[in-house]
C-alpha cells in the first residue's frame, strides 16, 4: 500500500487536476443543468468506472499499446469521436422535454446516462495516456503489490473527483431549477446537452498521441 506521504502528494495532485475545468466536468454540468443531480451524479459515477477501467490497463501494461501500435489509438480516437456524434444527434433529436424532473426519469434512463458516462470515458484514449504518465510515478515495488496500489489510486482520484464534481452537480442543479421556470427555455436543455457531446466529439476528433 502507497505510504502516507505518497497518497498526500497524490491527493494533491488528484484535487488541482480535478478542479481544473475539462470536458468531464462539462458533460457532468450539462448534464445536471438538463436533467437533473441524479443525472449528474450517475454521469460521475460511470466516469468514475471507466477511470477504474483505465486505471487497471495501466497497471496491467494494456495501455502501452497505445505507445507501442499508434493505429490501436487511432480506433479508439475515432471510435470514441463517433460515439459522441451520435449522442449528440440524439440528444438533439430527443422528443423529450428539457430540464426534466428526477423523478421522471425512468430506471432505463438511468442505466442509459451511466453507461454513457463509462463509454465516454473508456472510449478517450488521452484518458488511458494521462494514467500511463500519472501512476508509474507514484508506485513503488517495495510497496506492495502494483495493482493492488494502482487501485488504490484509482479510488483516491475518484473521491477527489467526487468532492469536486460533487460541487459542480448541486450547484448546476440549481440553475436548472431556475430554467425550469423559464418557458422561453423550453429547447434549450437538449440543445445545450447536444453541443456538449459534439464538442467532446470533435476534442477526441482533433486529439493526438503526442
Amino acid at each position: 500500500m502507497p505510504d502516507l506521504s505518497t497518497l498526500i502528494v497524490f491527493t494533491t495532485a488528484c484535487l488541482v487536476l480535478t478542479a481544473t475545468p475539462g470536458p468531464d466536468m462539462l458533460l457532468i454540468a450539462s448534464r445536471s443543468v438538463t436533467q437533473g443531480r441524479s443525472s449528474g451524479f450517475l454521469t460521475y459515477a460511470g466516469i468514475a468506472a471507466g477511470s477504474y477501467c483505465h486505471a487497471l490497463a495501466a497497471g496491467l501494461g494494456l495501455s502501452q499499446l497505445f505507445l507501442a501500435v499508434p493505429v490501436a489509438y487511432e480506433v479508439v480516437r475515432w471510435a470514441g469521436a463517433g460515439y459522441l456524434l451520435v449522442l449528440a444527434w440524439k440528444a438533439f433529436r430527443s422528443p423529450a422535454a428539457s430540464f426534466t424532473i428526477d423523478k421522471s426519469i425512468s430506471k432505463t434512463a438511468h442505466r442509459r446516462i451511466f453507461i454513457e458516462g463509462l463509454l465516454t470515458n473508456i472510449l478517450n484514449p488521452k484518458m488511458a495516456l494521462f494514467m500511463l504518465a500519472l501512476f508509474p510515478q507514484f508506485l513503488h515495488m517495495e510497496a506492495g503489490p502494483v495493482l493492488l496500489q494502482v487501485l488504490i489510486l484509482a479510488t483516491v482520484l475518484n473521491v477527489t473527483g467526487l468532492i469536486v464534481n460533487g460541487t459542480v452537480v448541486l450547484f448546476s442543479h440549481g440553475l436548472r431549477q431556475h430554467f425550469g421556470r423559464q418557458t422561453r427555455f423550453k429547447k434549450l436543455g437538449q440543445y445545450l446537452l447536444a453541443s456538449v457531446f459534439a464538442g467532446l466529439a470533435i476534442r477526441v476528433a482533433l486529439s493526438e498521441r503526442n
